[in-house]
């Protein structure tokens, strides 16, 4: 399998998976089941720290260019790694064939932890927003290469109509002129990994952090490793990181969070 057919792999198993989804809570049956769930936790509010760069932390078992990740996952203990370091946010990926996660894991983790929790997946419909908020997200990620500019309208209409926040995730020039024209979106997410071919360049975000107006959010996402790496961003003048490959390969999860943060 090539790296490049990759994503379109991933994409279609998310569709099979997706109407098996539907087959089992119809989105009429969703809609009305969400309105009982408890209210959203503040996903922006937390990561927003004047002159201090935030840490969303990512619970993952596996990745399509790594495999397996941590072998002894377990994602409640993790968690609850997390949430002693001090983190400001959880990222729990939920995809099933490729990263080996569970959407249940969502409200297993919520209700451990006190911070909130973004849902980290391929979201292609509608259908999906409904069904993070019901299993307890606080924010989902959207991937702008995947979306066209009114899915992402729609997408963050419908998530802040349920009191959820949106990360708009970017990885090149012309996805972020896309993204910027949309009024209404926070939370850019520049992810140094091509979700194409799977690569890591880190100079993506030197690239476009300085295309951003000063008014936006940005986390950066992928290939951040070292106190070093944290620390030019933080210069730079980024509000977060989301790490999880670090997190998920140390032996102690929480001294890896203080070592790379600084805490």
């Amino acid at each position: 399998m090539s790296k490049i057919d990759r994503l379109k792999e991933i994409i279609l198993k998310k569709k099979e998976r997706l109407a098996l989804a539907k087959q089992q809570i119809p989105e009429e049956e969703l809609k009305v089941r969400v309105q009982a769930v408890t209210p959203a936790r503040a996903f922006i509010e937390a990561i927003k720290k004047p002159h201090q760069i935030s840490l969303i932390a990512e619970i993952k078992k596996a990745s399509p260019s790594q495999g397996i990740i941590r072998q002894d996952f377990n994602h409640l203990e993790i968690a609850r790694a997390y949430q002693e370091a001090g983190v400001q946010a959880i990222s729990v990926l939920t995809e099933e064939d490729y990263f080996l996660g569970n959407i249940s894991y969502l409200n297993e983790i919520k209700n451990l932890v006190s911070v909130p929790v973004l849902r980290k997946d391929f979201i292609l419909e509608p259908y999906q927003v409904y069904e993070s908020r019901f299993y307890g997200a606080d924010a989902i990620l959207l991937i702008a290469d995947l979306l066209t500019q009114d899915e992402i309208l729609q997408f963050t209409a419908i998530a802040a109509e349920l009191g959820m926040d949106s990360l708009v995730e970017v990885h090149n020039e012309k996805e972020l002129k896309k993204v910027l024209k949309l009024k209404g979106v926070a939370l850019i997410g520049i992810n140094n990994r091509d979700l194409r071919t799977f690569e890591v360049d880190p100079k993506t975000t030197e690239k476009l952090f300085t295309l951003i107006p000063k008014d936006k959010l940005v986390v950066v996402e992928s290939g951040l490793k070292t106190y070093q790496d944290i620390l030019f961003l933080k210069i730079l003048g980024v509000h977060a990181v989301l790490i999880g490959t670090a997190f998920m390969q140390a032996e102690n999860i929480a001294d890896k969070v203080k070592e790379l943060m600084a805490w």
